[in-house]
């Protein structure tokens, strides 16, 4: 009688905690799961949403250094969770802990491929896996395994999203890829579309430098001064476009120009430090 009752006990405690996480109450499932792991250590179940709840709460951080805590947390439940014998080809488990792995920095992106294409392996289907997949091969240089995870995060699993344009961050992550290949007409094509779609000046800003390296890069120096001069003229000063302008005109030769440009990056940002290293070269 007792064994049935601490059963139906820990049966409800579960429940509560599914709902919770139904909720979306991470704070509260993420304390439960803790308080609940003294008792059983090694349950799966209470890893399984430890891990899921830190990871939640990780990413709605602000401050850097609480993100960092909840993320290692994340990682720490779900490395156990992997090491019960339901974890074996659990792809939900290794989903999660590869982009926590993302989450923790470059220096990881070798383990947040590892668990993601894990995932995959094991049939465990997510929309944002093949972005994730492309940033993490990216920070690794593999640039040509980058692209193809991009392609595929172009085709949304849920076919009810297919008439859903993909993001402008992702077309601009497609486009750096493939400038890194040396293909500079794709990533051309790329960021014209994410130019065309956009709103975020962010995003704009980056994929039109990122176009007028391209330009530059074929030999149209006209082009890529009209992309720098629109970044001004669109978000006023801005030092990057100001130095890219420096560096195009030292590529025609007009050194007094390109001079003008670095000291004007200098007196927005005293500490650029490729400012400082063209004008003392």
């Amino acid at each position: 009688m007792f064994l049935i009752t601490a059963l139906n006990h820990s049966v409800k405690k579960y429940k509560d905690l599914t709902q919770l996480w139904r909720n979306g109450e991470y704070r509260e499932v993420y304390d439960e799961s803790e308080r609940q792991l003294i008792e059983k250590p090694m349950d799966f179940f209470l890893l399984s949403l430890r891990g899921y709840s830190a990871y939640q709460l990780a990413i709605a951080q602000i401050n850097n250094q609480d993100m960092q805590n909840y993320d290692d947390e994340c990682i720490a439940a779900l490395r156990k969770a992997l090491l019960r014998k339901e974890g074996g080809r659990n792809g939900r488990v290794r989903y999660v802990l590869g982009k926590a792995y993302f989450v923790k920095g470059p220096d990881y992106a070798n383990l947040a491929v590892k668990y993601l294409e894990e995932a995959v392996s094991f049939s465990y289907r997510a929309d944002d896996i093949p972005e994730y997949l492309g940033l993490a091969y990216a920070e690794l240089g593999d640039y040509r395994k980058s692209v193809e995870s991009f392609s595929q995060a172009l085709v949304p699993v849920d076919k009810e999203k297919s008439d859903t344009p993909p993001s402008d961050i992702l077309l601009l992550a497609i486009a750096r890829s493939y400038l890194e290949l040396d293909e500079p007409d794709n990533s051309r094509a790329y960021l014209i579309q994410c130019l065309e779609t956009s709103k975020d000046f962010s995003v704009i800003a980056s994929a039109r430098l990122l176009l007028g390296k391209v330009l530059l890069k074929k030999g149209d120096t006209e082009g890529a001064e009209q992309q720098y001069l629109s970044i001004l003229r669109e978000g006023g000063e801005q030092p990057d476009a100001r130095y890219e302008l420096g560096v195009l005109y030292a590529a025609r030769g007009e050194n007094t120009k390109a001079r003008a440009e670095w000291r004007k990056v200098l007196r927005l940002d005293p500490a650029y430090a490729p400012a400082i290293a063209r004008l003392t070269m």
